[in-house]
C-alpha cells in the first residue's frame, strides 16, 4: 500500500485544492471514533460498556414505571408519567439533533469526496493510488453513516411511540387525580355538614335546658311567694306592724322629695348666677413662661378689681391638686419655672360671690430656656445685671446697676466692689418670681437671703430672670436644699 509522502504539498499546487465551504457546521469538535482494519475496512471502536444505548434506557424506564404503578399513589403516579413524558420529549429532541448532525456529516463527506475526485484528475502515479484509497475510505464511511441513519430512524419511531404512550398515560393519571380530588372534596363537604348538624343539635339542646331551668326557677319563686303569703295570714300582728312602718316611710319619702325639689331649685338659681358672673372677667396673656397673665373685665357691669379679693392657685395637671400661691393677690401674675406643666387658676370674690378663671392648658416652657440654663450650669459663677426695686419691703428710688452672682454654693449681690448680701444656700433662703407688680413682673424676682434681709430684683429680660431662678434652684438642689418661694416648700413635700 502506498502512502502520501510529506512532500506531497510540494508536488500539488495549493490553489488546486478546493476549500471547504464556510457554511458547513460540524456536529462535534473531534474526529469520528473509528479505525481502518484489514483490507481497508472501517472498524467501529466499541464504546464504554457502562454507557447504555437509547433502547436500553427506554426499556429500563418502562420496566420501572410498570413495577411501581401498583404501589404508588395517584399523585406520585401522575408525577412519574409527567417525568417520563418529559424524558421522551428530551429523547426525541436528541434524535432530531442526531439526524441534523448526520445530515451535516453527509454534506461533509460529499464535499470531501468531490475534493478527492478533483484531486485525482490532477495527480498521477503513487499519489493517484493514495487518492483512490482515500476515496474508497470516504465511500465506506458514507455506507456506514447510511446504516447508522437507518438505526436512528428506527429509534426515533420507537421514541415517538413511547412518547405517545406516556402522554396518554399522563392524561389518564390526571383524570384519575381529578376524580380522586372531587371524591375527597365531596367527603369533606359531607363531614362538614355532619359536624354542623351535630353543633345545631347541641345548641338546640342547650337552649331547651336553659328554658326548662328558667321555668323551674319561676315556679319555685311562685311557690315561695305563696308560702310567704300563707305564713303572713297566720300572723296578722306582724302584718299590721309592717303596714304602719310602710306608711311612715311613705310620709318621710314625701317630705324628702319636697326638700330635694327646693334644693334643686336653689342649685339651679346659683348656677345661673355663677354663669352670669363667669362672663364678667377673662384671663388675658400668653400661657407660657416669660409672659404674664392679667384679669381683664369683659362686661360693663363687671365690678372694679380693686374692690374684689383675688387669689391665684396652681393646679397639678395629673392629680388635680390645688396649691395656693402665697402673696399672689394681684390682678397680674407672671408664671415662674415652678408653674411650668401646671394649670393656673384665680379666684375673684365680690360681695360674697365667687368667680373662678382658669388657663386653657398647662403653662408651656420658654423656647430655648432649657439649653441656655444647661450652658450656664457648666460655669462656676454666673453674673446677672439687676436693679434693686425693693429692699426689706421698702421701695428703692435709685436705679443703679447691681450684679447678682449665682454660684454653686452661694448667692451674692454686689454694687461695684461693695458686697450688699452674700449667703450660702440654706433652708431659710427663699427665691421665686415676683407675685404681682404689673407688666414688669415677668422680669423681677423675690430673694430672701436670710430672715432679716430680702430684695426684689429687676432683670434686663424675662429670660435672665427665669434662668437665674432655675440656675439657683439647680445649685441649691445639689446642696440638698429646696429653694422656693414663701409656703412653696409645703406644697412640694419638703
Amino acid at each position: 500500500m502506498t502512502r502520501v509522502s510529506r512532500n506531497f504539498s510540494d508536488t500539488v499546487e495549493k490553489e488546486a485544492l478546493p476549500a471547504v465551504s464556510a457554511d458547513v457546521i460540524f456536529a462535534s469538535s473531534r474526529f469520528p471514533n473509528y479505525k481502518i482494519g484489514a483490507n481497508n475496512h472501517i472498524v467501529n471502536v466499541k464504546g464504554d460498556p457502562k454507557v447504555l444505548s437509547m433502547k436500553e434506557i427506554v426499556a429500563r424506564e418502562t420496566a420501572l414505571l410498570l413495577e411501581q404503578q401498583n404501589r404508588l399513589s395517584v399523585r406520585d403516579l401522575a408525577n412519574k408519567f409527567e417525568k417520563g413524558l418529559a424524558a421522551a420529549a428530551k429523547l426525541s429532541e436528541e434524535a432530531r439533533l442526531r439526524e441534523a448532525a448526520s445530515l451535516e456529516k453527509h454534506v461533509l463527506l460529499k464535499k470531501l469526496r468531490d475534493a478527492l475526485e478533483s484531486l485525482k484528475g490532477r495527480v498521477a502515479g503513487r499519489n493517484k493510488d493514495d487518492v483512490e484509497e482515500a476515496i474508497a475510505m470516504v465511500e465506506a464511511l458514507a455506507v456506514q453513516l447510511t446504516q447508522r441513519e437507518g438505526e436512528l430512524i428506527q429509534e426515533k419511531t420507537e421514541v415517538k411511540k413511547l412518547a405517545t404512550f406516556l402522554k396518554q398515560a399522563s392524561e389518564d393519571a390526571k383524570k384519575l387525580v381529578d376524580e380522586e380530588r372531587a371524591f375527597a372534596r365531596a367527603e369533606i363537604e359531607n363531614a362538614r355538614a355532619a359536624v354542623q348538624r351535630v353543633e345545631e343539635a347541641l345548641q338546640e339542646k342547650e337552649q331547651m335546658s336553659r328554658a326548662s331551668g328558667k321555668q323551674d326557677l319561676e315556679e319555685l319563686m311562685k311557690e315561695v311567694q305563696e308560702a310567704r303569703r300563707i305564713k303572713m295570714l297566720h300572723q296578722p300582728s306582724k302584718v299590721m306592724d309592717m303596714e304602719h312602718e310602710l306608711r311612715a316611710l311613705r310620709v318621710q319619702l314625701a317630705e324628702k322629695s319636697k326638700h330635694s325639689l327646693l334644693l334643686q331649685k336653689e342649685l339651679a338659681r346659683s348656677k345661673r348666677v355663677e354663669e352670669n358672673l363667669s362672663h364678667l372677667y377673662e384671663l388675658d396673656g400668653a400661657e407660657v413662661l416669660g409672659s404674664y397673665l392679667r384679669i381683664k373685665p369683659c362686661s360693663d357691669i363687671a365690678p372694679e378689681l380693686s374692690k374684689c379679693a383675688i387669689q391665684w392657685y396652681r393646679i397639678s395637671s395629673e392629680g388635680g391638686k390645688k396649691e395656693l400661691i402665697s402673696g399672689a393677690r394681684k390682678s397680674v401674675y407672671a408664671p415662674e419655672p415652678f408653674d411650668v406643666g401646671r394649670i393656673l387658676q384665680v379666684e375673684i370674690i365680690y360681695d360674697g360671690q365667687l368667680i373662678m378663671l382658669t388657663t386653657t392648658a398647662a403653662i408651656d416652657p420658654a423656647a430655648g430656656l432649657g439649653n441656655y440654663v444647661e450652658a450656664l450650669v457648666r460655669k462656676h459663677d454666673v453674673e446677672f445685671n439687676v436693679v434693686v426695686t425693693q429692699m426689706n419691703g421698702v421701695d428703692q428710688p435709685s436705679e443703679s446697676i447691681h450684679v447678682l452672682h449665682v454660684g454653686k454654693m452661694r448667692m451674692k449681690l454686689c454694687k461695684g466692689k461693695v458686697t450688699i448680701a452674700k449667703e450660702y444656700y440654706s433652708g431659710s433662703m427663699q427665691l421665686c418670681g415676683v407675685r404681682g407688680g404689673g407688666n414688669a413682673a415677668a422680669q423681677a424676682l423675690f430673694w430672701q437671703a436670710k430672715k432679716e434681709f430680702s430684695v426684689v430684683l429687676a432683670f434686663e429680660s424675662d429670660r435672665d430672670r427665669n434662668a437665674a431662678i432655675m440656675l439657683a434652684r439647680r445649685f441649691a438642689f445639689d446642696c440638698n436644699i429646696m429653694l422656693a418661694g414663701p409656703d412653696d416648700r409645703a406644697s412640694l413635700g419638703t
